[in-house]
């Protein structure tokens, strides 16, 4: 079994992770400014303060959902499913960047048939 030292692999994820990053940062800036916007509009029909429209933003996109502040109009709710789905798809996009970077920094270690090393540096 040939597995990859722990410090060069680390590097390797990390510069990965930063060029992964850097390539899809507009799409990820655009979908987590629609949250905020979202957000801002939830807390400016609900008369929440801006500090608790982000917040309830970033609860509600990361799932977690606290319940300590809930829309009670049916346009918030609307616009919190909206902040929930765009959430998933950051939540999504973040996931696949770190796979990619992992698969990349485990690749480009690779020496020979780089299923195999995949599949060595896993188990």
């Amino acid at each position: 079994m040939n597995r990859p030292t722990p410090k060069p692999l680390r590097r390797r994820f990390f510069v990965a992770l930063g060029h992964a990053i850097h390539v899809t940062w507009p799409v990820l800036s655009v979908m987590i400014a629609i949250q905020l916007a979202l957000g801002l509009v939830t807390g400016f029909v609900e008369g929440w303060s801006v500090g608790d429209a982000i917040y309830f933003t970033f609860i509600t996109g990361l799932t977690i959902g606290y319940g300590d502040l809930v829309p009670k109009q049916t346009l918030t709710r609307a616009l919190a499913i909206g902040i929930g789905y765009f959430g998933l798809f950051v939540t999504g996009v973040i996931a696949a960047i770190a796979v990619h970077a992992m698969r990349s920094a485990l690749v480009d270690g690779a020496r020979g048939d780089e299923r195999s090393n995949i599949d060595d540096a896993i188990e």
